[in-house]
């Protein structure tokens, strides 16, 4: 697939209902009520507090996908573009049914709903689910590992977001996508299932590269028995993980959006029409580990903090207030800055940065103004 016919298909079949960043069950109910017959929609099981967890199954080929969304409440872009995947299903494209006619794909788009409602990472028990694929303490684990069981997946898409700090490498570059192949055992082995989910992710790369040159990272395989990429690795299933990242002014991740679709689609399409058997996986070994070196803004060169010039680094905190999700400014680092990124700069030329009451700045407090040159600066995202 051809990377200009991808965007076509995005464009024509993006869920124009979900936007942003806060996702919830009420977002995605009346869209799988109107899914079709081509789709298989039930509740797989209920979350803490009793919320349902939905899974959607497609295609009849024999070449099984498991792919969920949302085992982190707050990391929604990979679930608004699985929506625009379901409608491209939709559609009578031919590409599209190869994929359905080789494939059959079980989704389940938000497997922590009562995360997904608070917008927390962790459940409602305050368990990070990516950490209980052993114990099984929790039901949406449970939810999960019973899906595993009962569909026996060929491939599993561990479908995540990850923070605006991630450079990819130790470039200038942001991490607007990554992706892992987890280890199975604690010295790494490149095992077969692994080279399955490598070649996999090499070919996604590929074709990334010509839209986000030099912004796709893979994570440290550190391995991690209770990460349920990990166990379900050691199970001999390729499995590969998603990251859905940061792109220049994109806080509400639409753009990577559009990037996550391509990476399905791609990877989905690869499968459906290759024997996949790892014996072209080193390119993964290209690209770069993801390195925590940005931060949101870093304004440059400030005086009043001693006898040398420092810098100050200033992070975004997700907060959801009524409702609406909020990204609330916040002083991180005060210092010289110079190994680090920022997504926007401000150079203060020497002069002293101040708050919006004439305050000098602290790690740790809320800064939505600062005040330069006489000038006041608004610094949240609108």
């Amino acid at each position: 697939m051809q990377k200009e016919y991808i965007k076509s298909l995005y464009i024509k079949h993006k869920e124009e209902s979900l936007y942003g960043r806060y996702i919830t069950n009420q977002n995605i109910e009346p869209l799988l009520k109107d899914l079709g017959d081509k789709f298989e929609v039930e509740i797989i099981g209920k979350s803490v507090l009793r919320k349902p967890i939905y899974g959607v199954k497609v295609g009849t080929g024999n070449k099984r996908i498991l792919m969920w969304s949302q085992m982190h409440g707050n990391e929604s872009t990979t679930t608004k573009a699985l929506f625009d995947l379901f409608n491209s299903f939709k559609s009578d494209n031919d590409s599209i049914n190869s994929i359905l006619k080789n494939c059959t794909l079980y989704v389940i788009p938000i497997l922590n709903p009562d995360g997904a409602h608070a917008y927390t990472r962790v459940n409602a028990n305050e368990v990070d689910l990516n950490r209980d694929a052993q114990n099984l303490t929790q039901p949406e684990s449970n939810v999960l590992r019973n899906v595993f069981n009962r569909f026996k997946p060929n491939y599993c898409y561990n479908l995540h977001g990850q923070r605006t700090i991630f450079s990819a490498g130790k470039a200038n570059k942001s991490a607007t996508v990554s992706f892992l192949s987890p280890a199975q055992d604690k010295v790494c082995t490149i095992t077969p299932n692994r080279r399955v989910a490598m070649e996999i992710i090499g070919v996604m790369n590929k074709a990334l590269q010509d839209v986000i040159p030099n912004q796709v990272g893979v994570y440290d395989d550190a391995f991690n028995i209770n990460c349920v990429g990990d166990t379900f690795q050691s199970e001999n299933i390729p499995t590969i993980l998603f990251e859905a990242g940061h792109y220049d002014s994109d806080y509400q991740r639409e753009f990577t959006r559009e990037l996550i679709y391509m990476s399905y689609l791609i990877s989905l399409n690869y499968i459906s029409v290759t024997d996949v058997d790892g014996s072209l996986y080193e390119p993964y070994f290209q690209i770069p580990e993801n390195e925590k070196l940005f931060l949101d803004i870093i304004i440059r060169n400030v005086s009043g903090y001693g006898d040398e010039l420092v810098d100050i680094g200033i992070q975004y905190k997700e907060i959801l207030k009524a409702g609406k999700l909020l990204f609330v400014p916040f002083i991180e680092k005060i210092e010289k800055l110079s190994d680090f990124f920022a997504h926007k700069e401000i150079d203060a030329k020497g002069v002293k940065v101040l708050g919006a009451n004439n305050e000098k700045l602290t790690i740790g407090n809320e800064n939505v103004l600062i005040v330069l040159k006489n000038e006041i600066i608004a610094l949240n995202i609108k």
